[in-house]
């Protein structure tokens, strides 16, 4: 069985517009000052060797409710990583919309891939495990409108605050946040040796949301449900595409006990689809699909953790997710080195199991065979506002070890 560990930027996977962006908590006051905090890291993986690196938050940047988010690391193999990210900014008098922007760019000498049609013909329709020099970049900019009712009623500030479970329900014109979101973007990867392969994906994100979660950071009730649609237009290097994607989360709190401060059953159902995947442009001679890094797939830190980072690509896929929380009474992290240096109100511990699969036919026959499973486990703990995640998880084949931030739902 081969296990691999992997922080925070993976190779040759194309990250979700908030996979990275920290959900900081934020205050009832006016007037926060902005408040700096860093972490240095050290690892080793077998895409990286080792590698060195630091994170860093910035809170109530410019704004109360705005953060700053950066990374950069270099390793042994002369592989790099940065990302930078700004969240949550508005624009003065503007209270209804939020907006963020987001940059990563990273290079590996020796990264792993999966690259679509390159298995013998024994594998063929799954793609090559290959392992070679990529460059990868992407820009995001996110455009949120919160609609004004439930929670937007009083702006989209306000709306970033967590609720009272007793106040949730299930009428989106009086409970939850709902909105829509316009993200631009443009997402690059190179492989050498593989020059013939798509190299770039360029279009718009239209998100349609509705958050009923009672907190975003640490979710004891509620759900949320999206639709996603994304469209490349194409051009004379790119072919257009579009794909769909419906992801709904749902929260059941089990109460207290003796040793726990909440226990929380996790549910989430994810659903997605290349509409134009059999649709032929006589002009190019090819098939309206999208690069195999910027459609549909599943593995990865998000989906499917047992296994790599987009080593499954497809027309559609299917995955079910569910998570056993438990937050415990007993916290000792603020006694340990180095942890008593931050503020860390509470850890969690998580059991999780997935089952997903990704198809070349839009069939739910075809999505429920031969599914793959993935079993884990976890410990995630907040940390000046911004949730860390590290996960365990084992495949059918092989295992990763994830260190994240955020929930994965």
């Amino acid at each position: 069985m081969f296990f691999a560990a992997t922080l925070a930027l993976p190779a040759g996977q194309a990250l979700a517009s908030d996979d990275l962006a920290p959900q900081v908590q934020i205050n009832s006051g006016d007037g926060a000052r902005a408040e700096f905090v860093a972490v240095p890291f050290i690892f080793a993986t077998e895409t990286l060797s080792t590698s060195m690196g630091a994170a860093g938050v910035v809170k109530h940047a410019g704004q109360r409710q705005a953060s700053l988010f950066a990374l950069g690391l270099g390793s042994a193999n002369d592989s790099w990583v940065s990302y930078l990210g700004a969240y949550d900014y508005q624009i003065p008098g503007v209270d209804s919309w939020l907006f963020s922007g987001e940059y990563y760019r990273a290079s590996y000498t020796e990264g792993i891939f999966y690259v679509p049609g390159q298995a013998p013909a024994s594998m063929a329709g799954q793609p090559a495990r290959v392992v070679t020099q990529g460059d990868e970049s992407f820009s995001r900019l996110h455009l949120k409108y919160v609609l004004p009712w439930g929670r937007g009623a009083k702006g989209a500030v306000a709306s970033l605050k967590g609720a009272p479970s007793a106040s949730l329900g299930w009428n989106p014109i009086t409970s939850g946040v709902s909105s829509i979101e316009l993200t631009p973007f443009y997402t690059q990867q190179t492989l050498m040796g593989f020059e013939s392969l798509p190299q770039s994906a360029r279009g718009l994100e239209l998100e349609l949301a509705w958050d009923n979660r009672d907190n975003r950071e640490n979710s004891q009730q509620g759900g949320r449900t999206s639709l996603t649609l994304t469209r490349d237009w194409g051009s004379s290097q790119r072919q257009s595409w579009t794909t769909w994607e419906f992801e709904q989360s749902l929260y059941l709190s089990q109460g207290q006990s003796d040793w726990f401060d909440s226990r929380v059953l996790a549910f989430d159902v994810y659903l997605a689809d290349t509409p134009t995947w059999n649709s032929y442009d006589e002009a190019s001679q090819a098939y309206q699909r999208p690069p195999s890094f910027a459609g549909v797939s599943l593995g990865g830190f998000k989906r499917l953790r047992g296994y790599s980072g987009n080593q499954f690509t497809g027309r559609s896929a299917l995955l079910y997710a569910a998570e056993y929380r438990l937050t415990p009474k007993w916290n000792p992290l603020q006694t340990l080195p180095v942890f008593r240096w931050f503020d860390i109100p509470w850890w969690q511990w998580t059991a999780f199991a997935e089952a997903g699969k990704v198809s070349d036919e839009f069939s739910l026959d075809s999505l429920h065979s031969q599914m793959k499973t993935t079993v884990g486990a976890g410990i995630r703990f907040e940390v000046e506002g911004v949730v860390v995640r590290t996960d365990f998880a084992v495949g059918e084949e092989e295992g990763q070890f994830w260190i994240m931030v955020n929930q994965p739902f």
